[in-house]
């Protein structure tokens, strides 16, 4: 399941949906059951009858009966906007900070990284 068509592309998975829903909505709409519901058969169905390799299915949803979301969705919303008392939009960016480090939930969480894991070598040894 993919809401980033051009990125699941270059990865050519065996199969793929693709929602054009912003980042982080691929399940469907929040709070919306029905979407969710509908989103998640259309991808079991596509799931079951893909046939050929690399093949990507549009599933039909939209998430707003105009495209302007996607003018909005890459732009993360100002420091004023942000603090201000006004209800945060839908259409706002609402991911958090990146880090150039790992985070972890829990300290035994960081505690169990292994620093010698051949496919973990972009993580710094805290041990």
């Amino acid at each position: 399941m993919s809401s980033a068509r051009s990125i699941t592309a270059a990865a050519n998975p065996p199969r793929a949906v693709y929602l054009d829903y912003p980042l982080g909505r691929t399940a469907g709409k929040p709070q919306d059951k029905d979407d969710q519901l509908g989103v998640m058969q259309a991808t079991l169905q596509a799931f079951s009858s893909i046939s050929e390799p690399g093949t990507i299915v549009d599933l039909p949803f939209v998430w707003t009966e105009d495209d302007s979301w996607k003018d909005r969705v890459m732009r993360p919303q100002s420091k004023t906007a942000s603090n201000s008392d006004e209800p945060a939009s839908d259409h706002e960016d609402d991911r958090i900070e990146r880090f150039d480090t790992p985070q972890y939930q829990l300290p035994q969480d960081a505690a169990a990284v292994d620093g010698n894991c051949p496919t973990c070598i972009f993580l710094e040894d805290t041990a």
